[in-house]
């Protein structure tokens, strides 16, 4: 439990500060949009500031996660965190479509000679967008490795969306400015493509965890590696694993000698399931079944 605690006071911490820096870095953006006529940074501060509201669901989804298991969720509540990445990707999917229909709109009106050129502005705020977007990305990243958060790095992949959007913010605006303001809504489309692109990984990624998809080959490898290391393991009979949220329940069945007292089996059947839960970490709980081999 002391694990899981730690766990979530580094996910509270992160998703503060990424709630400050969003707050601060929208109201800059929003008003470089304003101010400096960018329908492309407009854009890019929205999507800034639904960040905000997508931390505050990591939070909660973080703080169930960590539950104790109850009578009523005896497997514990893992899941949650899956829930919240969904929720995330659906909110994603959403601004980036309302950033797209706007870009599009602007695109086909065929008025280009009124689109304001964007000014300087709205190029610094690109540029600062692109730095510290970036740096959360990768501030939350590594700690979504760390702690093995599905929620948490859904939120990274939103503030690495972010800093793509900016790319293309920058890119619309400096065109813009060089005398081809369509430029600017297209930048607002590109910046769609590359929300949705996010919010489709993150709602896959939460989706196989719901449905008990098994974890990935290298883990399975290193599962095997560790059975067959226990003394007293004849064989490997089968091996099977099921994500459940940010954790990894293991069923394996081994073979012994059927000669063996039970309480001989039974001890390596648990040094089967202490090893594997020690030195996999991501492991919720591993269950162990022995068959005898035939005595010869």
């Amino acid at each position: 439990m002391k694990d899981s605690l730690s766990d979530k006071r580094i996910a509270m911490r992160v998703s503060v500060i990424s709630i400050i820096i969003n707050v601060v870095l929208s109201l800059f953006k929003l008003l470089a949009g304003i101010f400096a006529q960018s329908g492309a940074m407009i854009s890019d501060a929205i999507h800034s500031a639904s960040d905000v509201f997508s931390t505050f669901i990591v939070m909660i989804g973080v703080n169930i996660s960590n539950k104790k298991s109850d009578t009523q969720h005896q497997y514990g509540h893992e899941r949650f965190e899956c829930v919240a990445s969904i929720i995330l990707a659906v909110i994603l999917a959403i601004t980036g479509i309302g950033i797209g229909i706007s870009g599009i709109e602007k695109i086909f009106s065929g008025n280009y000679e009124e689109l304001q050129i964007p000014g300087v502005l709205a190029l610094v705020a690109a540029v600062m967008s692109i730095i510290v977007k970036e740096w959360m990305y990768w501030f939350t990243r590594a700690a979504a490795k760390k702690i093995n958060s599905g929620a948490l790095m859904a939120d990274a992949w939103h503030h690495r969306s972010d800093a793509l959007s900016s790319v293309g913010a920058f890119i619309g605006i400096f065109g813009a400015r060089l005398g081809y303001p369509i430029l600017d809504p297209i930048a607002s489309v590109v910046i769609c493509l590359f929300i949705e692109k996010a919010s489709y990984d993150i709602f896959k990624d939460a989706i196989d965890k719901m449905i008990d998809k098994s974890c990935d080959t290298k883990t399975i490898s290193d599962i095997k590696q560790i059975i067959a290391e226990q003394e007293g393991v004849e064989a490997i009979d089968e091996v099977r694993t099921r994500l459940f949220g940010a954790k990894i329940y293991v069923d394996v069945e081994i073979s012994a000698d059927g000669s063996k007292s039970l309480n001989e089996t039974h001890n390596i059947a648990q040094n089967v399931h202490d090893e594997i839960e020690n030195k996999i970490p991501m492991v919720k709980h591993c269950m162990v079944h022995v068959n005898p081999t035939l005595v010869k």
